[in-house]
């Protein structure tokens, strides 16, 4: 039967070496698996006790044929498998027997295949992190770095906790602002659906009527109807010309161009600025937090936390600062050179860098910038939706008083 040597990382994160015997090298993968092993490396023995070459384990991943599987996952699968790893992790199991059990277990089609195609790549003697590298949809870079520092260090199971918290916080947040959305948008259809309705339906009633009984219609009815007309003759047009123009511009947007152009309008456009700005700075505190807490060197923890910026000007400002940081600048000065962010802060995390507690200084400047960009949430949706109630109010009163002050008109010319 085949002997095999390997190199695998225990559980306490320590190197160690030794030999199996076993009738394949995927099940000396497995066996290895099952102890608790994180295979580096197995090499295949020959009768004399040298290794073969053929029998060493390649850096990248040979199985091509998995290549296409994760195709159906993305990122909405991350944090739940994220979730459900950590649940067995905790529980005692290895990475490796934690996603083989979810890979047969799990009721999700999504997840149980996602955690099939990790498995695979885990079998053939990846660790983790490699098997995740290999799936960019659903594991991002900072994601994978964290991973691979936890094996070198043994402390898979607390960084999976941290990231399943960050993330957990993230999508908290996402979710506040689309809540928070939802009213001025419902408002918006509300104020133009009544309008149309006004327009489309109860204005040509209302000038047939007015027509027949006679009289001069005073200039608010007129204004009115005119308006109505216009809407009623070049509406047909102009509609699909508005629908042209924003698939025009929401495709611009989609390219580097556009979208570098449009970023640098809101950051500079008044009253969106200020929300902009904190969402990208709230998830440039939190995710550079998280990685320096979790041992990835503040050179790469910087170089990746910029990447997780999605406002262009914001990630360019930041990009520049962090070349700054690499140059020996301290981070507080650098990011004041930016512009965006309150002296309060830099200033917090001046402390933070002085007595070596940057990364709890960065959570809880993360905490007070989420609780701040609610409250910017909150007030910006009240704002917008009171203004379209406004307007919508305001018309319908222009409408009411159009029609009033038509009927006196029409009642006065019946007196003479």
């Amino acid at each position: 039967m085949p002997r095999f040597a390997y190199s695998a990382r225990n559980s306490a994160g320590r190197t160690v070496a030794d030999e199996v015997t076993t009738s394949s090298r995927k099940d000396a993968l497995r066996l290895l698996t099952a102890r608790g092993l994180q295979p580096l490396e197995l090499t295949e023995l020959s009768a004399k006790g040298k290794p073969t070459a053929a029998a060493v384990i390649p850096k990248n991943n040979p199985l091509s044929l998995v290549t296409g599987q994760d195709s159906g996952f993305s990122r909405v699968h991350f944090l739940p498998f994220l979730q459900a790893l950590a649940e067995l992790t905790t529980s005692g199991l290895s990475a490796g027997e934690a996603v083989r059990l979810l890979a047969l277990r799990l009721k999700d089609r999504q997840l149980k295949g996602l955690s099939a195609a990790v498995w695979e790549r885990l079998s053939e003697g990846q660790p983790l992190s490699k098997a995740m590298e290999e799936m960019p949809r659903v594991f991002d870079r900072q994601t994978i770095s964290l991973v691979r520092a936890a094996e070198a260090t043994g402390s898979l199971n607390e960084v999976l906790q941290r990231l399943i918290t960050h993330h957990t916080e993230q999508r908290a947040l996402r979710q506040k602002l689309i809540n928070a959305l939802i009213y001025p948008v419902f408002v918006c259809i509300v104020a133009f659906g009544v309008i149309l309705f006004f327009v489309l339906f109860l204005m040509p009633k209302l000038k047939t009527l007015l027509t027949s009984l006679g009289g001069k219609l005073p200039f608010a009815t007129q204004l009115l109807v005119t308006s109505s007309e216009l809407f009623l003759r070049y509406g047909i047009v102009i509609l699909p010309l508005a629908i042209f123009g924003a698939l025009l511009l929401w495709r611009w947007r989609h390219t580097e161009k556009g979208r570098t152009t449009t970023d640098a309008w809101l950051v500079h456009l008044p009253g969106i600025r200020r929300v902009v700005i904190d969402s990208a700075l709230l998830n440039f505190s939190q995710t550079l937090a998280v990685l320096l807490q979790n041992g990835i060197n503040p050179a790469e923890a910087l170089r990746l936390t910029e990447r997780t910026v999605d406002n262009r000007t914001v990630q360019a400002a930041l990009r520049t600062a962090t070349d700054r940081v690499l140059e020996g600048e301290s981070l507080s000065i650098a990011l004041s050179r930016t512009g965006y962010m309150p002296d309060l802060v830099l200033d917090r995390l001046a402390v933070g860098e002085s007595t070596g507690q940057l990364a709890p200084c960065l959570r809880d400047i993360a905490r007070n910038y989420g609780e701040a960009h609610t409250r910017r949430l909150q007030a910006l949706t009240t704002v917008i939706s009171s203004t379209v109630l406004l307007f919508a109010f305001s018309f319908v009163g222009f409408i009411a008083y159009a029609i009033v002050s038509a009927v006196l008109s029409v009642s006065a010319s019946f007196r003479f």
